[in-house]
């Protein structure tokens, strides 16, 4: 099955068709090198695959027979064996139905969410091997179809209303798509914006996805998914400030805290579309629509600044040090300044046309 494009003729995608021929040229020339270590690693950074774990070093030990470890090994005992469990039987749990099975043992779902990732890291297996999902809230949107692990076909074709990220994206078969890119859109409300303005129909074939903020796994791991089979171009749509580009660089190049699955869940080739810092002085965006940075900002721009795989990306350097320069952010929707629909009928369709990312 083939979808029939809607949307501009074929010379609109030739620049992006040109870039991922780039981005298929540089896979075959480096490859990815997947990551191998122990438990809670520090991390490392690894401009083909992101923040991953160095394997002889850690940074925590839980001791049986010490009276501080004694309670939190008991946990993990316990978690061990309902993962037992789970896999035994072929059955699958999230991390929110382990809590509930005896709330007052576990005291906090953090407590739960702690233990899992460090079981996860000591087995050196992803956490869908212990066979523990977690809630999806990512949402997916535009030319794609699949059959979820139970059978049920999903279309995402169309566009009026956005499909939830399945919740075992392991068990997903039959992908299919005809898309060009894929565009990862950072909040729900500007999603939901480029849903009603149809903007998958006028851009077609291509899909859209977005985690309603900073991703949960699932929505990591389809967006990865959908980089290792299709190979299409991915850019981020994200607010010109520190923490839209740091939940792009999740996207990117991972978490500390997920360090030891980034070959899982990193996707390198991820291109910043927008909104960029230099846009706001290009289209003249009025002083008003912007917002100063708080200190907590500066904080984080400095921190994202310091950042290894920055040294890699001087484009994105460039671009936070005009946003450090002005001590001013702006989110997408300062654009319906220019005019209500401008973001999916000008912006984003010049920028996909005219190569307009870094």
């Amino acid at each position: 099955m083939a979808f029939a494009p809607m949307g501009p003729d074929a010379s609109f995608f030739e620049v992006l068709d040109q870039h991922r021929a780039f981005l298929l040229a540089d896979l075959r020339r480096g490859g990815e090198e997947s990551p191998r270590g122990g438990t809670r690693p520090a991390s490392r950074f690894e401009d083909s695959v992101g923040l991953q774990m160095v394997s002889h070093r850690t940074t925590r030990k839980i001791k049986s027979d010490s009276p501080k470890s004694v309670q939190n090994f008991a946990l993990i005992l316990k978690i061990l064996s309902m993962i037992y469990k789970l896999v035994q039987s072929n059955t699958y749990a999230t991390k929110r139905d382990i809590y509930y099975t005896d709330s007052q043992l576990f005291g906090n779902q953090t407590i739960v969410d702690n233990i899992i990732n460090d079981i996860s890291c000591l087995l050196k297996v992803p956490r869908r091997s212990l066979h523990i999902l977690s809630t999806s809230k990512g949402l997916i949107a535009g030319n794609l179809s699949y059959i979820e692990e139970d059978g049920t076909r999903v279309n995402c074709t169309g566009c009026s209303t956005a499909v939830a990220v399945p919740s075992n994206i392991q068990g997903l078969r039959n992908l299919i798509t005809d898309a060009k890119f894929l565009l990862i859109v950072e909040k729900d409300a500007t999603f939901q914006r480029l849903l009603d303005d149809n903007f998958c129909s006028k851009m077609s074939p291509c899909i859209m996805v977005t985690g309603k903020g900073v991703p949960d796994l699932n929505t990591r791991l389809l967006v990865k998914k959908l980089w290792d089979l299709f190979h299409i171009p991915v850019f981020a749509l994200v607010d010109a400030d520190p923490h839209g580009i740091e939940i792009m660089c999740i996207y990117k190049y991972g978490s500390m805290s997920m360090s030891f699955e980034a070959h899982n869940l990193t996707v390198p080739a991820i291109r910043w579309l927008g909104l960029l810092p230099s846009d706001i002085k290009r289209l003249n965006i009025p002083k008003n629509t912007l917002i100063p940075l708080t200190k907590r900002d500066q904080m984080k721009l400095d921190s994202i600044l310091k950042r290894p795989y920055v040294t890699c990306q001087p484009f994105w350097r460039k671009e936070m040090e005009i946003m450090v320069d002005s001590k001013m952010k702006a989110e997408i929707q300062a654009l319906t300044f220019i005019s209500s629909d401008y973001l999916s009928k000008v912006y984003l369709p010049n920028k996909l046309k005219f190569g307009g990312w870094i």
